[in-house]
């Protein structure tokens, strides 16, 4: 075998385009995070409008990549969002974003798991334990799980009320350190820590406390309900948590 000869192994790159490069790193870098929020912003638009779900297998920037089960979401400002909390509770109660946001928050940093493979490492999130909440509500005795509802009209999601009560289960208001934005769900989403991302409900609008677990949306469609990261759903993968 042969060798290549040395002339035909490449120009050699001179002083001024050697310089150049080098500014284009830089303004990479500089660029970066404000190229990442256009690119989150195009694809989280493209999702919503997309019946098809196959801007899902897009990813962003941020290694994120964008589900929805519904052909639009509406979004909700601080102004009409409410959470309600009933069921098998002696106190039902609705919050706004402000009330949520005045409760003592919980910060997290976890790898973040999908079903379908992806993975985000170290991704922060903020917000309520869900297990406050239900305390606020007084579960009552024959309460054994709850259901989670979502404003896209859309998806549900479930948790016996021992995982619910989990200290790494947060009715999330930030993520990566901002304001949950309309895109991952915000303004208030789930957060499952040790479970597969699924479970995270996005778009949070109900919290009711049932006697049984109920299959939420994927569970229906061959999912796991219990779904730990690394021990369900035929998964190998690492724990997040």
């Amino acid at each position: 075998m042969t060798s290549e000869p040395p002339e035909e192994r490449g120009t050699p790159v001179g002083r001024r385009v050697f310089l150049g490069t080098l500014g284009l790193g830089a303004f990479g870098v500089i660029a970066a995070p404000t190229l990442q929020r256009g690119l989150e912003s195009f694809l989280g638009n493209a999702a919503d409008k997309d019946p098809t779900g196959l801007t899902g297998l897009l990813p962003n920037g941020g290694g994120f990549r964008y589900y929805s089960v519904a052909s639009s979401v509406p979004h909700k400002s601080a102004a009409d969002y409410r959470l309600t909390v009933d069921g098998l509770v002696d106190h039902p109660t609705s919050y706004t974003l402000a009330d949520l946001r005045a409760l003592p928050q919980t910060r997290l940093v976890r790898d973040v798991q999908c079903v379908t493979g992806w993975r985000v490492p170290g991704t922060p999130f903020e917000g309520v334990r869900l297990s406050r909440l239900l305390d606020a509500a007084g579960v009552r005795a024959k309460g054994g799980a709850v259901r989670f509802t979502c404003f896209d009209g859309a998806y549900t999601e479930s948790l016996t009320i021992d995982q619910a009560r989990r200290a790494d289960v947060l009715v999330a208001l930030r993520m990566q350190d901002k304001d949950l934005g309309h895109d991952h769900g915000g303004p208030v989403r789930l957060y499952v820590a040790p479970m597969y991302f699924y479970k995270s409900a996005k778009w949070l609008s109900g919290i009711t406390v049932t006697e049984d677990v109920r299959p939420g949306y994927w569970e229906d469609r061959g999912y796991d309900v219990d779904a730990w990261v690394g021990r369900s759903n035929g998964r190998d993968d690492d724990p997040t948590s």
